[in-house]
């Protein structure tokens, strides 16, 4: 009887295993399509993320829906997440607020011209834009270091 007994002990020891595996991996998907999921801050749609490969490819999937890319990244090439940008029209309004989960932040402006804030380790960089509706614009942003 102590070799059933045994044998049902790893039996549910593995069932847990398995579910404790397939919960983890489930959290894992969740967590990395989270990056693409398209929110809005003042009324401005924007996505971020694109660490790693699968992240990238469904960015670029959505791209089409987007007019604006910003790219975050060190000088020496290392890619940043955890950016914040701030997006103001041309007088002055804030309409956008957010940070960046990863090195892409993609958003749908309207013609115009803007200021866009990024800061990264409390150092800000400014740059003017042009938008064009129909037109895919991408602005880099490089920091010296972290």
């Amino acid at each position: 009887m102590k070799w059933i007994f045994s044998m049902n002990n790893k039996s549910l020891a593995m069932s847990f295993a398995a579910i404790a595996l397939a919960s983890a991996s489930l959290v894992c998907a969740a967590n990395a399509a989270d990056d693409e999921i398209v929110q809005t801050s003042g009324g401005v749609p924007y996505v971020s993320g694109g660490v790693g490969t699968e992240s990238i490819d469904r960015l670029n999937a959505l791209a089409s829906q987007f007019n604006l890319k910003l790219v975050f990244a060190l000088k020496a090439g290392d890619y940043l997440s955890g950016v914040s940008v701030a997006i103001a029209d041309s007088t002055g309004r804030k309409l956008l607020d957010a940070t960046s989960k990863g090195p892409w932040f993609l958003t749908r402006l309207p013609a115009g011209n803007y200021q866009v804030v990024a800061s990264f380790a409390g150092n800000a960089q400014t740059r003017q834009i042009a938008v064009v509706a129909a037109k895919f614009t991408t602005v880099d942003f490089r920091w010296a270091s972290e």
